[in-house]
């Protein structure tokens, strides 16, 4: 396991993504997941106050509840936990009370509340999972001003943010299906006013979806800001099973599959399977291999229903691609043009 700077802490180039919890994985399996994820080297934990995915008011925050049952018997200075805020929008009229928008007193609540649930007294990473303005996001290509709404300035969350890092209830803080002027704006307001500057982007990233390359990228990498690589097998649809009528997340749950219901999508999944195939791998452990490789990644999330599964998502740290396999991958994009925000 290789390790990448993220603040002023180390993390493993594979974080375990834990969305499943609660919903499709019960505590057994979720603690099997943990044990197992960290006998292999990952020290990154990445959960929402939101989840299990899909959200709903009966099982929101069993996730951080199941990862807290085990954090409490781990060496919790070893170990890296990221959690997230949830922002407006998304219809959660439910969550802390309403409405969700992220003025200080929701920050603060939703805080306290991952606290208690994963049972801790920090976070390393503290995001806010989606922006609490208008954005195009989950499946929408384009801004659409016509959708503006009241919103929290950036500032007013970075200050609140602030005084959670002051407090040492939060390490670092980060954003998460952020864009390129979300990002700057972050940054520019904190070195202004002097506030906590955002040391990762959670988005997603994968060879069917590569957005992040076309502006967030650069950014990235000059400003010295981790991406940690969210849905790195497009909801499981790279791992080929759903072209052959394969069961999975997206049978169970279809809306999730929105953003890759698109022109080339099934092309190109199919493309990049007969390449695993040429060079006897996997078509899960390529696509996570190519999302590892790309210098702009800091962790790449990877999230399991069975141990099967997370074993195969960890073994692909074995996959190595040489310069001729990452010029075939650009040639299958390019090829099969699929832009799934």
């Amino acid at each position: 396991m290789k390790y990448n700077k993220l603040g002023n802490m180390s993390v493993s180039e594979l974080c375990l993504g834990t969305m499943t919890f609660g919903e499709q994985n019960t505590l057994t399996e979720a603690m099997e997941q943990l044990d197992y994820a960290v006998s292999t080297g990952i020290n990154f934990i990445d959960t929402a106050e939101m989840y299990p995915v899909p959200g709903k008011p009966e099982t929101q925050g069993r996730t951080e509840e199941y990862v807290g049952k085990w954090l409490k018997n781990q060496r919790r200075e070893a170990l890296f936990v990221a959690t997230k805020v949830a922002g407006p929008s998304r219809g959660f009229a439910w969550l802390r009370g309403g409405p969700t928008s992220l003025d200080s007193k929701n920050i603060v609540e939703a805080l306290d509340g991952s606290l208690k649930r994963l049972q801790t007294d920090y976070v390393d990473l503290y995001q806010i999972h989606w922006p609490d303005r208008n954005v195009p996001m989950f499946g929408q290509s384009f801004y659409d001003p016509s959708l503006e709404r009241d919103t929290i300035p950036i500032l007013a969350q970075l200050e609140t943010l602030a005084v959670l890092v002051k407090s040492g209830k939060v390490r670092h803080i980060g954003l998460s299906n952020e864009t390129p002027w979300g990002l700057s704006e972050f940054l520019k307001l904190s070195e202004l006013h002097g506030l906590p500057r955002p040391v990762s982007i959670q988005n997603a990233y994968n060879p069917i979806n590569r957005i992040f390359e076309y502006g967030l990228s650069e950014f990235c990498h000059r400003e010295r800001i981790g991406l940690l690589a969210y849905s790195p097998l497009g909801f499981g649809i790279l791992t080929g099973k759903y072209l052959e009528g394969g069961q999975g997340r997206l049978t169970l749950f279809p809306q999730f599959g929105q953003r890759y219901h698109k022109e080339n999508v099934n092309d190109a999944v199919d493309a990049y399977r007969a390449l695993a195939n040429e060079i006897g791998t996997t078509p899960a452990k390529l696509a996570l291999a190519f999302v590892r490789s790309r210098k702009f990644v800091s962790s790449t999330i990877i999230g399991s229903t069975t141990m099967a599964q997370l074993k195969e998502n960890i073994e692909s740290l074995d996959v190595v691609l040489d310069d001729e396999i990452f010029r075939r991958i650009d040639s299958i994009h390019f090829r099969y043009p699929n832009p799934a925000p």
